[in-house]
């Protein structure tokens, strides 16, 4: 374990030895303990020379693929929104840097929904393209995840289908898409690559699977139609390790029931299903005091976690999530790191006050590496 620079590397000339920028970044990334650790100082050295070099003369380095593997999983360690950090180790990181075409990208993508599907049993895995390049340019997935549902803006002003996608479904339609016209339409996924026009490709059935949303007590919640993908599969941020910018980087764990049955069917620019669901119920939605969103939202939260376990999909609800986020927490303390976190986005917007993480103070800080937001690919005012 090396804590600082070996001195030969701090005094000569090497580019990564610097106090700013890519050169400095990538020291730090490359002097990490994670991946220092049972190598001699010799050969840490002759690593940080090596990526010096490739940045004097390129502009940029390549990481190794453990470098990669590492860096992947740590960023996800880091990521200070996201709540499942405990299990960051098991990060499965698909390698596809060598995709240069739409075509390979779009396969890449599809061969990673079927791993992280694995039959229900899913899996965290990322799969990493080619970084940005010196000049800027770079590989994009359009979508904001793999697997999305298409929003068509109607005459009268509303809209069929999910609202959250309106205009990435007018872009797409742009590029020649047409959609079914149904509510639960999957988009396309969407490419573009350095020098080439962006293209579209529907996603092959198989890739995408699907739990339709029904209650063990309120049968007629099934005549509703509901349903949603399995796999919660990121694609538009960019992941950053050591300088090195990779803005197409699909990434994936799996649902907290939540993030389905509290916002995307529940919120009321979404798919707005409390007052159908309170509907159901019998309940007076008439007055506010009655808690109608209140209990219709729990019931809906019920069917999306008893649907998802019926239909054999791994799904964790928000009691069993931040109770694992507090051990996470407590694990990073005996190895001496701080937890950054986003305190409105590990808290839960179901039944807060009833977790474990309510009660905590949170800090957001900086780290690296990590997932970062970037301007979405389809639209020139982002």
């Amino acid at each position: 374990m090396l804590p600082d620079p070996p001195p030969a590397v701090l005094d000569g000339p090497c580019p990564v030895s610097g106090a700013a920028g890519l050169p400095a970044r990538a020291a730090a990334f490359l002097l990490d303990p994670g991946l220092t650790a049972g190598r001699d100082e010799a050969e840490v050295r002759a690593r940080l020379l090596e990526a010096g070099e490739e940045i004097r003369s390129s502009g940029t380095y390549r990481h190794r693929t453990a470098e990669l593997v590492h860096g992947s999983r740590v960023a996800w360690r880091n990521h200070a929104r996201c709540v499942g950090r405990l299990h960051w180790k098991a990060l499965r990181v698909l390698d596809r840097r060598e995709a240069t075409t739409a075509e390979e990208v779009f396969q890449a993508c599809v061969d990673h929904l079927r791993i992280a599907t694995n039959g229900g049993q899913l899996l965290p895995v990322i799969t990493v393209f080619a970084p940005r390049r010196p000049d800027g340019q770079a590989i994009r997935v359009w979508n904001p995840q793999l697997v999305r549902y298409a929003g068509y803006r109607m005459a009268d002003g509303s809209v069929l289908g999910d609202p959250l996608h309106v205009e990435f479904t007018e872009a797409v339609r742009a590029l020649g898409w047409r959609g079914p016209g149904g509510r639960f339409d999957v988009l396309p996924l969407v490419v573009s690559v350095p020098g080439r026009p962006p293209r579209w490709f529907d996603l092959p059935a198989d890739a995408v699977l699907e739990v339709p949303i029904s209650h063990p007590e309120l049968a007629d919640l099934a005549e509703l139609g509901l349903r949603w993908h399995a796999v919660p599969a990121i694609s538009d941020m960019r992941l950053e390790i050591g300088g090195v910018d990779y803005p197409a980087c699909p990434f994936n764990g799996w649902y907290v029931g939540y993030e389905v049955g509290a916002r995307n069917l529940a919120d009321a620019d979404r798919y707005d299903m409390l007052p159908r669901v309170a509907a159901l119920m019998g309940l007076d939605t008439g007055r506010e005091d009655s808690l109608w969103k209140d209990r219709a939202l729990v019931e809906l939260n019920r069917a999306v976690l008893h649907s998802f376990r019926q239909a054999g999909v791994h799904m964790v609800d928000h009691h069993t999530v931040t109770r694992q986020f507090v051990t996470h927490e407590e694990r990073e303390l005996r190895h001496g790191r701080t937890t950054p976190a986003d305190r409105d986005w590990i808290v839960p917007p179901l039944s807060a006050c009833t977790t474990p993480v309510f009660s905590r103070r949170y800090a957001y800080a900086a780290s690296t590496p990590d997932f970062h937001r970037q301007p979405a690919a389809w639209d020139p005012s982002s």
